[in-house]
């Protein structure tokens, strides 16, 4: 039997380093696009039962940046425009995080049986009612 080597192939002198993208080092400081959440809780507040500028201060206060609570600074903003918060930030924010915070304020004020927080873009929350259908399940029961 006979054993054919294979030409290798010469690969560029430079190995590629982990953590370094294109123009990591050697080029200027990016600054980073912010960060834009909003959640619109005007189904809640048209009927009442919440109110947006309750909610915005909860955030204000539970916000957490660096470990530290209510330390907002320059970096996260929370803004409410008629029935919707909008929350701004500059540092690295996660939307899950935003999702949490808004089912704590939720279940503080006993709503968390009735409304759920919905994503319905890429950057945004809304706050929906559950579909009961009890009226389905009580004539059902009815025929028997």
């Amino acid at each position: 039997m006979v054993v054919v080597k294979k030409p290798a192939v010469k690969k560029s002198g430079k190995a590629p380093l982990k953590g370094v993208g294109k123009g990591g080092a050697a080029g200027g400081k990016k600054k980073k696009p912010s960060q834009k959440y909003t959640v619109d809780c005007t189904h809640p507040v048209e009927d009442g039962i919440m109110d947006p500028a309750n909610f915005e201060k909860f955030l204000l206060e539970k916000i957490k940046v660096n470990g530290k609570t209510g330390q907002l600074g320059n970096n996260v903003s929370v803004e409410r425009q008629k029935s919707k918060i909008v929350v701004t930030s500059e540092i690295p924010f996660s939307k899950r995080y935003l999702k949490y915070l808004t089912k704590k304020y939720l279940k503080k004020n006993n709503l968390r049986d009735w409304l759920r927080v919905v994503a319905n873009s890429k950057d945004a929350y809304e706050l929906r009612y559950f579909q009961i259908n009890n009226e389905e399940e009580d004539e059902d029961e009815d025929k028997d």
